[in-house]
């Protein structure tokens, strides 16, 4: 019985033997393995071998000699067949994951070496992938998050296959497609060798909306008002509205949620539970179960530390009083960094206390007061040891660093680095997104470097275009604004890329005629820094307008001239503060009519000035304060001017016993004498986000000097339309402004006092705007915001006529365009309430920009 076991017990070793050594690590190739017998080793007598050589076999993409140092064999060592050194040898290679069927044979033997054959199946390569059953639009947001799993000519594994429909999955449950589902398939790729195609089939399913949101325990605030503060989490109420359950920003909600019952005293509220499920229509039903706590309110605010500013100072600034409602929220802005630069920090820190440091520590809470100690640790002044500026390729160094109010040797200010950064957007020359501001410290000096790190934009516009004038024909524009131009380089050939740029000075030139009719040319030059050292501008500018119909040398022929010079100097104010900018421009220009009745032109008993010749030499002083942080989309800040254009009054001075009611036209406006006033006012508020309020006002008037002489006809004021005027396009010699949703005949005043078809300007108007605006794109090569107004405004024949509550009303919607080589570009359609409607006139009307925002 022993020996029948024993005989058993070996011939199970001789069928492990073989079992181990044909399935998985057989030392002999198939071809020999169909020719030769198989030899069997005894485990009882393993037989050592010399490794005299290792080939490998079906490793397409990976090198051969890494798989054999891998599997840890080499050439020349000694092994035991049978032994653990081929089991080992698979096992390493098995780890690597890239291959779907390991062997080791033998090759052949030579007495005591024994010759290798390592043959691998290597798992496919990933060719490409694609998607089915979703639109093209989120093709590439989805290759975006598929980076991560997916690598062409990688390894297609089950771990990536599973892993990237994951990840699709995610980012539309992320989007609100709760049910979204994802498989994927593998495609031969033919092409190339051993190579997969991954299809992705995806069905999002419908978008899951919120049902409801349920709040509990909330006895102090309204369910409505807890909702309202949950900006990306809404129930679906009305029609459009936006509803979908995104759990990252249902977080961010609940956040909000605690937030807001800390700015009204409740300081311990949380949210303890919540939960959410699918009612019967699928859509999402939500429970918040909240502890308000108790209501707290502050009590005694006490300070310790502080012996730069007295305690009356600072509890100034804080302006918290005892017996408020306890809000972290306030106290923390009041503290620290407020938008509007009332708070403690900003007052340390404009007077160089970098190192300062503020610690409200609640001392005791009694009932529901609260009792604060406001722990400050004023530390040293820095100074400014280093300005930087980086980034700047066109502009010349000297152009920014003109504009900063943070100079190496000067004290720290927070203000002085706000206000520093404004300067450099509004020169209109960078990306104010891109615009950076680091201030490394020096504490063992007790100083400070300023870095700005700027990006450069296109500036310069370029104006190319044709239009239709009716029966005045196409009328051609060519006109080029240099906005960063280099006047000292301009002899400079190596400065010409492709022409002198980087001193911040301003050319424009500009051409605009449709042949005979009309003709303009006009050019300007503006220096910000006359001299270089001191922000005084200088501008000289100068026009020439032709206008004419009719055939040449007959008495049809009508025409009107004007020709203009000016020179104008600015200068930046330090009284009351360095926000206002003063300018005083000097004005010469002459006009000249030969038979013109347009009509436009009127005295003030409605008699047309069709005749003569006239001289305009008129004084401009303008006064004018702004802080508005960026020229092109404005978030915040304002800007208001004032500004009297004037001529002498020489009927008063040098013609005192003239009789005006003999004298025509001609005669009587010789010498244009008037005094015009214009106040322009705008503010740009922050509401929500990126959301903008505007409001605006402009107001003109025309007067005069002699009621015997009378209003000028000139310099006078057109409202309505679209600020460009068709149908006088181009024309100078009155103010065009822009009234959306009425043409110019919509305001009677416009209208000729006579009955006829042409219309008059006006030596009074009144316009008043509120507008909100939302930028859908703030790439300064093409920044994109869309508008909502709401507008009034009117015109009257005289002063005394003037009435501000009497305004025609529009309200609209419209859209802007700004590219840097062609201006604004965008179109507004307005609704005008308080027009006459005919089957002929329409309530709404469309108006186009180009190239600038009218008035």
């Amino acid at each position: 019985m022993q020996n029948i076991f024993a005989k058993w017990k070996v011939n199970f070793r001789f069928l492990v033997l073989v079992g181990i050594f044909c399935v998985s690590a057989g030392i002999r190739t198939e071809a020999q393995v169909a020719t030769d017998t198989l030899p069997i080793f005894s485990y009882d007598e393993p037989k050592e071998y010399e490794i005299g050589g290792i080939t490998v076999t079906g490793a397409n993409f990976s090198d051969d000699n890494a798989i054999i140092g891998v599997s840890g064999l080499k050439v020349g060592d000694k092994i035991r067949i049978p032994g653990g050194e081929i089991p080992r040898a698979m096992k390493s290679l098995w780890k690597l994951r890239l291959f779907t069927d390991v062997q080791i044979l033998e090759e052949k033997t030579i007495g005591d070496v024994i010759f290798l054959e390592l043959i691998v199946q290597e798992r496919p390569r990933l060719s490409r992938h694609s998607y089915r059953g979703i639109k093209k639009s989120y093709h590439e947001d989805l290759n975006e998050t598929l980076e991560q799993f997916l690598l062409k000519g990688g390894i297609v594994t089950e771990n990536v296959k599973v892993n990237a429909s994951e990840a699709i999955q995610d980012f539309f449950i992320g989007k609100g497609f709760l049910d979204a589902e994802v498989s994927v398939s593998e495609q031969v790729d033919s092409s190339r060798i051993n190579s997969v195609a991954l299809v992705f089939d995806v069905d999002r399913g419908e978008r899951v909306k919120i049902h409801d949101i349920i709040f509990q325990g909330n006895e102090n605030v309204k369910d409505k008002k807890l909702r309202k503060q949950m900006d990306n989490t809404k129930r679906k109420r009305r029609f459009l509205a936006s509803s979908k359950f995104i759990e990252d920003e249902y977080e961010e909600d609940q956040d909000a949620i605690i937030q807001f019952y800390n700015t009204i005293g409740f300081r311990d509220a949380q949210i303890v539970s919540d939960s959410f499920w699918r009612n019967e229509d699928g859509r999402v039903m939500l429970q918040m179960n909240i502890d308000e706590g108790n209501q707290y309110y502050f009590r005694n605010i006490t300070w310790k530390g502080n012996s730069i500013y007295p305690t009356e100072t600072l509890e100034s600034v804080l302006g918290i009083e005892k017996g408020e409602i306890y809000n972290q929220e306030l106290l923390e802005t009041r503290l620290r960094f407020s938008q509007d630069g009332r708070d403690v920090s900003t007052l340390y820190m404009d007077n160089g206390y970098l190192f300062f440091q503020v610690d409200p520590t609640e001392v005791a809470i009694v009932g529901d007061s609260i009792d604060l100690e406001m722990r400050i640790f004023e530390g040293p002044q820095a100074t400014i040891d280093k300005v930087v500026i980086m980034g700047n390729d066109r502009t010349h160094e000297h152009v920014i660093r003109r504009e900063l109010r943070t100079r190496p040797g000067d004290k720290f200010s927070r203000s002085d680095i706000i206000r520093s950064q404004r300067e450099i957007v509004n020169l209109g020359y960078f990306n104010p997104e891109a615009l950076d501001i680091n201030t490394p410290v020096n504490p063992q000096r007790g100083t400070v470097d300023i870095e700005y790190t700027v990006e450069e934009k296109p500036s310069d516009q370029l104006e190319l275009s044709a239009g239709w004038g009716g029966n005045r024909r196409v009328i051609g524009t060519l006109g080029v604004a240099f906005n960063n131009f280099s006047l000292r380089n301009i002899f400079n050939k190596e400065a010409w890329r492709p022409l002198p740029q980087g001193d911040g000075q301003r050319v424009s030139l500009r051409a605009q005629t449709n042949g005979d009719f009309y003709q303009s040319y006009n050019m300007s030059f503006t220096e910000p820094w006359l001299g270089g050292k001191k922000p005084t501008s200088f501008t000289l500018a100068g026009f020439y307008n032709r206008f004419a119909f009719g055939t040449r040398g007959t008495s049809s022929r009508q025409s009107f001239n004007i020709i203009q010079g000016s020179v104008s100097l600015g200068t930046r104010l330090r009284w009351p503060d360095d926000n206002f900018v003063y300018s005083t421009a000097i004005n010469i220009q002459t006009l000249s009519l030969d038979n013109w009745i347009s009509g436009l032109f009127r005295t003030d008993d409605g008699g047309v000035v069709s005749e003569g010749y006239y001289n305009n030499f008129s004084l401009s002083q303008t006064i004018a304060r702004t802080t508005i942080n960026d020229p092109i989309f404005p978030k915040e800040g304002s800007k208001f001017s004032l500004s009297l254009q004037a001529t002498l009054p020489y009927s008063l001075l040098f013609f005192q016993d003239r009789d005006y009611s003999e004298l025509s036209s001609a005669e009587r406006f010789r010498w244009l004498e008037y005094h015009k006033w214009r106040f322009d006012a705008e503010w740009y508020t922050p509401l929500v986000g990126k959301l903008v309020l505007k409001a605006q006002s402009k107001i003109g008037i025309l007067g005069t000097y002699n009621k015997k002489v009378g209003t000028s006809p000139f310099e006078r004021f057109q409202l309505g339309g679209d600020g460009i005027n068709n149908q006088q396009f181009g024309f100078a010699g009155v103010d065009i402004i822009s009234l959306r949703g009425y043409d110019v005949e919509d305001l009677e005043a416009n209208l000729d006092p006579n009955g006829g078809s042409g219309n008059i300007a006006t030596p009074v108007f009144s316009k008043h705007t509120l507008e909100l605006r939302y930028p859908l794109s703030l790439n300064p090569s093409s920044t994109i915001f869309v508008t909502a107004f709401a507008q009034a405004g009117n015109a009257w024949r005289t002063v005394r006529d003037f009435n501000p509550f009497d305004l025609k009303r529009s309200a609209g919607l419209g859209l802007r365009v700004f590219l840097p080589m062609f201006g604004t570009l965008g179109f507004d359609y307005g609704l005008g309430f308080d027009k006459e409607v005919t089957a002929d006139k329409k309530r709404g009307t469309f108006n186009i920009v180009l190239g600038f925002e009218p008035e």
